[in-house]
């Protein structure tokens, strides 16, 4: 029997309807408690990453804050740890520009010969002091001798048309010769004349002086042999004769300085223009002799500026008593001006770096073995020591000698972090390099004046390296960097940490230098 039911297929189209929003609410709300679950499990890792984070000693946010390290007093000795008072410099508003002693190209000379022919003898050698008119070689030349022979004829000629001048002056007073043959015989004297003054020149040109010419008298008396003297008093700083060598009167034998004065020619930056001009009173000082202050004027700027290093040449005519300056040596050029002002310095050796950042370690008199790690800004090298821009007092004792036991005492004690700033990554992105890696050499080099600090780094072949500049000076040559061999050139920002990250594979040495290839230094790398 089948039983019909009024209106049963919408009811169960209805159920239908109803079992499937409920098993789709369920797989909503499985997924939502899934993905909160997951949210849950990230937020550890994500808190410890930003830990990390914020225990590294290079974040830019702000300033370090102040740790404190202990020490024993036996820790302390041990540690050769002196101290001294944050100190005070006049600091003057002057610029330091790098420079080269060249020689004064006013007084130079190439020598030549004035004639062609064959060395036989050469008497001065490199480094050699020649006063003028010191002979430096000795040519044979058949050019002087048929020079000299010439004259000897021409003058014989002469001799001889003044001879028959004399005769016909007198016959033309007693009427035995004419008017006309007088003039015609004048004429041939003058010539004559005029042959042995060009004669007379032609070996005056060769090097032959009055009196040796007034000396040629008979074929005896000529010589094929001609000096070659020095044309000033000076230091011979090239030679390029050497016996048997033909040489012609375009041939260079010697070069010849006068060092009592030199030239020190250095780079003006384009915005230092305005500070310098020509007569500027400038101080000179070198490398070599660093007791030594040399004075000097601004004698030439020159007016093109070079489009690569926005400078231009500047030249300083220095008096080199003792001939102490050699040619090619760097020198520093320094140009007071009046502005002055009092800063606060350190001692270079005060100061340690951490990641990109500069510390000190300030003792309290009052409680013996406490120091404090204290972040610094510096600014321009003075002598042995540094001006600091923030972070000391003048009352503060700074730590001089054994700051870096300091500093491995606070890393052995884990106080910060390694110094590599670690972000906080996206969801699904790859570890930092410094998670990543954790034996990546990291060093920083500080872009002074006039040198890179330190300028040797020493690396393990093998393990990626990041190596940080910052420049601190604005007086420096060193706008950017250059790694030769690593086909890497960086500009250096001021005061603006620039990283250059690469792996060392071989062992040996890596140069680096700045733009204009002033300032250098080099990278040891050594076998792991």
């Amino acid at each position: 029997m089948t039983i019909h039911t009024r209106g049963g297929t919408p009811w169960l189209r209805v159920a239908v309807a109803a079992v499937a929003l409920g098993a789709l609410g369920a797989i909503a709300t499985y997924l939502y408690m899934r993905r909160s679950m997951e949210a849950m499990d990230r937020a550890p890792i994500r808190s410890e990453l930003t830990k990390i984070a914020g225990d590294a000693t290079t974040g830019v946010d702000g300033p370090l804050p102040d740790l404190t390290i202990t020490l024993t007093p036996d820790a302390a000795q041990r540690a050769g740890i002196t101290v001294t008072p944050v100190g005070h410099a006049t600091e003057t508003g002057s610029l330091r520009l790098p420079g080269v002693v060249e020689p004064n190209a006013y007084r130079q000379v190439i020598v030549t010969p004035l004639v062609a022919g064959r060395i036989t003898s050469v008497s001065a050698e490199l480094g050699d002091r020649v006063a003028r008119d010191q002979t430096l070689a000795q040519i044979y030349s058949p050019e002087l001798a048929e020079a000299q022979t010439r004259y000897l004829t021409v003058s014989a000629e002469l001799e001889a048309a003044h001879q028959r001048l004399l005769r016909t002056e007198r016959l033309v007073e007693i009427g035995a010769a004419s008017r006309q043959e007088l003039e015609t015989i004048r004429a041939e004297h003058t010539v004559h004349a005029t042959a042995l003054e060009g004669a007379r020149a032609q070996l005056t040109l060769l090097g032959l002086g009055p009196p040796r010419i007034a000396q040629l008298r008979t074929a005896a008396d000529v010589t094929a042999t001609v000096t070659v003297p020095s044309p000033l008093a000076g230091v011979v700083t090239e030679r390029s004769a050497n016996v048997g060598l033909n040489v012609d009167p375009s041939t260079a034998l010697f070069k010849v300085v006068d060092l009592s004065t030199v030239w020190v020619v250095a780079d003006l930056y384009e915005r230092d223009f305005a500070s310098v001009s020509l007569g500027t009173v400038v101080t000179v000082t070198t490398a070599a002799y660093p007791g030594i202050a040399l004075p000097g004027k601004v004698s030439y700027i020159d007016p093109q500026v070079n489009p690569d290093t926005r400078t231009a040449k500047l030249r300083i005519e220095v008096a080199n008593r003792g001939q102490q300056l050699r040619l090619g040596m760097y020198a520093d050029v320094s140009v007071t001006e009046t502005a002055s002002s009092e800063v606060l310095v350190v001692p270079r050796t005060a100061v340690q770096t951490v990641g990109d950042r500069q510390v000190v370690y300030l003792a309290d008199p009052k409680q013996p073995g406490k120091f404090v790690e204290r972040e610094v800004r510096l600014g321009n090298v003075v002598g042995k020591d540094v001006e600091v821009t923030s972070g000391v007092m003048a009352s503060d004792l700074v730590v001089a000698e054994g700051s870096f036991s300091l500093r491995a005492e606070r890393e052995r004690l884990g106080l910060r972090g390694s110094g590599a700033t670690v972000p906080e990554p996206q969801t699904g992105a790859a570890p930092s390099t410094a998670l990543a890696n954790p034996n990546l050499q990291q060093a920083k080099i500080v872009v002074g004046d006039t040198a890179f600090e330190p300028a040797t780094l020493t690396l393990r072949a093998g393990v990626p390296a990041r190596v940080t500049f910052v420049r601190t000076s604005a007086k420096t040559c060193a706008t950017e960097v250059v790694f030769p061999t690593l086909n890497i050139k960086k500009a250096l920002p001021l005061n603006e940490p620039v990283t250059i990250d690469f792996t060392p594979q071989n062992a040996g040495e890596m140069a680096f230098a700045c733009g204009v290839n002033m300032l250098k230094g080099r990278v040891v790398v050594q076998a792991r």
